[in-house]
């Protein structure tokens, strides 16, 4: 099986395994059965947060090429990508993305914990992920250039709004490698670490955004996602309906809990 779900209490790893085969390059089977984890972890009510790790050392290498190349006839590239992951009209739920959940607009956070590649369609699922944990070498890049494949998938627009619209363009048009101590200067990644740690770091930020309210850690996720770009009445505007009921949920509780001594000064350890 290409992909499974470890769990470990409030935390999901969703794995990749396709290392063997093509570097975690993406099928669609795979696509397929990532979209069916991703959505089984959000409706969980047992499940906070979700780790994404690609298995064998490489996070992912992008669509898989074998199968691109198999959609050089005009009615089998309409048939599965043109009509088959089209977004329809309005505001109708999209198919799946060509590397799988990067259309997913999940309800709680996902960490993707990227050992070696994560390039070309690798890059554009690495940037779903709300926050990326990096070894240190471990890279992205455009690496479908050289073969005459756009982005498809998100990389034009999560990149931009990450790093800035100048340096999205020269990363993307030149296709070139971007290595983790870039990535982390630049802020396509938040955190790099030794090789083949990224997993276990990963999970333990994964633990500790885990043991917080919930629906707070969910307001403040969705207010920044949806607030990007608005103007700042609008954005507080959002902003406030997003949390006020988060608010009024936790709240009062959490207050109580720190006027009864836990937490003081910063102390995270006791909450």
């Amino acid at each position: 099986m290409a992909v499974r779900i470890e769990k470990q209490g409030n935390v999901w790893t969703i794995v990749h395994s396709r290392f063997e085969v093509a570097r975690n390059a993406m099928d669609p089977e795979s696509a397929d059965a990532l979209v069916a984890a991703f959505k089984e972890f959000d409706r969980d009510d047992s499940a906070s947060v979700a780790v994404l790790w690609g298995e064998g050392g490489a996070f992912c290498a992008g669509w898989d090429l074998k199968y691109a190349s198999t959609l050089s006839d005009r009615a089998a590239f309409q048939h599965d990508v043109v009509e088959g992951l089209a977004f329809p009209t309005g505001a109708n739920a999209a198919p799946r993305g060509p590397l799988g959940p990067t259309r997913l607009e999940l309800s709680k956070p996902v960490i993707g914990a990227v050992e070696g590649p994560a390039v070309a369609g690798g890059m554009e699922l690495a940037l779903w992920c709300d926050i990326r944990v990096m070894a240190e070498t471990a890279y992205f890049g455009v690496y479908c250039r050289r073969w005459g494949i756009p982005l498809l998938d998100g990389g034009s627009v999560r990149l931009a709004r990450l790093v800035g619209q100048g340096r999205a363009m020269e990363i993307i048009l030149t296709g070139r490698k971007v290595p983790a101590e870039e990535a982390l200067r630049i802020g396509i990644c938040e955190k790099i670490v030794a090789p083949g740690g990224s997993r276990p770091a990963a999970e333990a930020m994964a633990r500790e955004i885990a043991r917080f309210p919930q629906a707070a850690v969910r307001a403040d996720r969705r207010s920044v996602i949806e607030t990007y770009g608005l103007p700042v009445r609008d954005a507080m505007r959002c902003e406030w309906v997003n949390g006020v009921e988060a608010h009024f949920k936790e709240g009062a509780d959490g207050a109580g809990r720190f006027s009864s001594g836990l937490g003081r000064h910063g102390d995270f350890t006791t909450i």
